[in-house]
């Protein structure tokens, strides 16, 4: 008798496919179109706004949707790198898969806040990205800190704001 066992080990429903396309949709035409990178007064310039759709995606269908979206834009990232940084898979990607997992559980258990959602999702990309970043010897931890602070902020900031308006005109649509 064979005991393997063909269960997956999550099912995802037509929903939850069809949400994760769009919503990683959203972030690819983000970072085509510009419009993922808001201007604002930092060294590096803009901040961006590509990982709101996986904070979305985690608070409105949970963290498998989360996951998937940020594997959309990681992958994206990826194949659209122009440093070395964001060149490897691992830098690129793999912070992505987790930043609507965090957002997803955040939401979940800390009252349904959407800024402390966006805030975690945020966190996530950036300590993620600029940790392996230094981990893998890109950045010394002196730069990553620096980026991540001056950088960072804004980020959580325009976050907060997008994610706190987003989740509540769903709402109201009843989602």
């Amino acid at each position: 008798m064979d005991n393997s066992s063909t269960t997956p080990l999550f099912k995802l429903t037509t929903r939850q496919m069809t949400i994760s396309g769009m919503l990683g949709a959203i972030a690819i035409l983000l970072g085509i179109t510009r419009l993922g990178f808001i201007p604002v007064p930092t060294p590096a310039g803009h901040a961006t706004i590509m990982h709101i759709p996986a904070i979305l995606g985690g608070i409105i269908e949970g963290p498998v949707v989360g996951a998937l979206t940020g594997l959309i834009f990681g992958i994206y990232s990826f194949t659209n790198a122009t440093n070395p940084i964001f060149a490897d898979p691992i830098i690129a990607i793999l912070p992505r898969i987790f930043i609507g997992v965090a957002s997803y559980y955040s939401y979940k258990y800390f009252k349904q806040n959407s800024v402390l959602a966006a805030t975690m999702g945020t966190l996530t990309n950036t300590v993620g990205v600029l940790g392996l970043a230094t981990i893998r010897g890109y950045l010394p931890a002196k730069v990553s800190l620096s980026v991540g602070f001056v950088h960072g902020i804004p980020e959580i900031i325009v976050a907060a704001l997008l994610i706190t308006v987003l989740v509540k005109a769903l709402k109201k649509l009843g989602y």
